[in-house]
């Protein structure tokens, strides 16, 4: 198993999603089906995403889709409710929005034995910490690995002077879950912590950082008030944190000195790491230990970047089912995400990343029951000019929202 330790991880904390989802109206008609399938004494799943494009300076283009990516994945394949996934897109996810949504959503709502996912796409930084709650060794530097809310600062009108950032830094995190009340937590963190723009592919790090930027006086306080909330003297949380990650499972897109990159990829922007690991979790049942070595191996080597795990010590979290969650719905390719008359509406999340170009006017999806029988199928008549992840159909047969699908011919 690859691993990145607590140490590296939250000290360079950071490594780190235009919404694309459905009408309240399906949401709506989603969550009554999945209502009614889901036993009283089934442990409850939530889940949080985060997705920033529409950062002030320095904008991105993937990380809304990743929340996306996200989104669809844990509902048609891991059965969670549509009502219990909170998402922050571009303008929600301010320092105050995610950090409510983490208390309010996650902390006051999990209890013990419920699954709880947080997905964060967005940037990275590292600030000056004045008073950190911990010194690492070897850390001469005094800055700390932050997450960038859309309102993170106008750092690009004083890159020389420095000044005041509204960051969420990796300690703050790491206090977070540990006021989770469930042992079932999943970290999906896709950003960086250095870098710049090339091209087309963008790396999800702030260009001005470092000891000129400093982390806000709210930011020290909120840590402080959560010290008192659970209890803990400076010294007792150094310990903790010291050992391991706090609850669950942590996977991160890259290893403490490299680039996250946000690329288009076939008609879409992505977050490389997100869409890896998604499109590989339609087609698999699988491990955080599996699920990263897949990512690790399929990560187009030019791009440098090592994705890693690490789970809470001695817990072996690694080989669990990954979400701690067994998926009972079949692998597919592709979601029926909207019906209207006989022309669909799909989600294709699924596809292998060699195969999208292929899929194009005319290919076929083939519907999937819980039996692995079919029955209806639906035409490909255009993928959507602004995201190709979606695409829009025409059906032969039944096809209901929320139908998976297989697609024929794609190998």
């Amino acid at each position: 198993m690859v691993q990145i330790s607590r140490r590296q991880f939250f000290q360079f904390a950071g490594s780190t999603l235009a919404t694309l989802g459905l009408s309240q109206l399906n949401i709506q008609r989603q969550a009554e089906s999945y209502g009614k399938v889901l036993a009283q004494s089934t442990p409850r799943k939530l889940a949080l995403l985060v997705g920033i494009n529409e950062y002030p300076s320095q904008p991105l283009q993937g990380c809304v889709n990743d929340m996306e990516l996200q989104r669809h994945l844990l509902i048609h394949r891991f059965g969670f409710n549509p009502q219990d996934i909170h998402t922050l897109t571009d303008g929600q996810a301010t320092r105050q929005g995610i950090l409510e949504a983490f208390e309010e959503h996650l902390i006051k709502q999990a209890k013990p034995g419920d699954v709880v996912v947080y997905h964060y796409s967005g940037h990275g930084s590292r600030v000056f910490d004045p008073d950190p709650l911990v010194v690492e060794p070897g850390n001469n530097s005094g800055t700390n690995g932050t997450f960038v809310p859309v309102n993170h600062g106008k750092i690009d009108q004083y890159p020389e002077q420095g000044g005041v950032v509204e960051d969420i830094m990796g300690h703050t995190l790491f206090l977070l879950m540990l006021a989770l009340k469930s042992e079932n937590f999943t970290a999906v963190l896709d950003s960086c912590y250095s870098g710049g723009a090339t091209r087309d592919v963008r790396v999800r790090a702030r260009d001005n950082q470092g000891k000129n930027l400093q982390v806000s006086p709210g930011e020290k306080s909120y840590q402080e008030q959560w010290l008192s909330r659970l209890n803990l003297k400076r010294e007792d949380f150094v310990k903790l944190y010291r050992t391991g990650v706090a609850k669950g499972v942590v996977l991160a897109a890259t290893d403490p000195n490299q680039l996250a990159i946000d690329l288009p990829w076939n008609g879409f922007n992505v977050g490389v790491f997100t869409y890896l690991l998604t499109q590989y979790l339609w087609q698999q049942t699988s491990t955080p230990e599996n699920a990263i070595a897949y990512t690790v191996e399929n990560i187009p080597k030019d791009y440098n970047q090592t994705p890693l795990t690490e789970v809470k010590v001695g817990s072996g979290y690694e080989k669990q089912p990954i979400y701690f969650t067994n998926t009972s719905s079949p692998t597919a390719d592709a979601v029926v995400t909207e019906v209207k008359g006989n022309q669909v509406k799909l989600w294709l999340g699924g596809v292998n990343p060699a195969a999208m170009k292929a899929v194009r006017q005319g290919t076929v999806f083939t519907s999937i029951l819980a039996k692995g029988s079919s029955s209806g199928q639906v035409t490909l008549q255009s993928r959507d000019s602004s995201n190709g992840l979606i695409g829009i159909a025409t059906v032969e047969g039944v096809v209901r929202q929320g139908t998976l699908l297989k697609a024929e011919g794609l190998g």
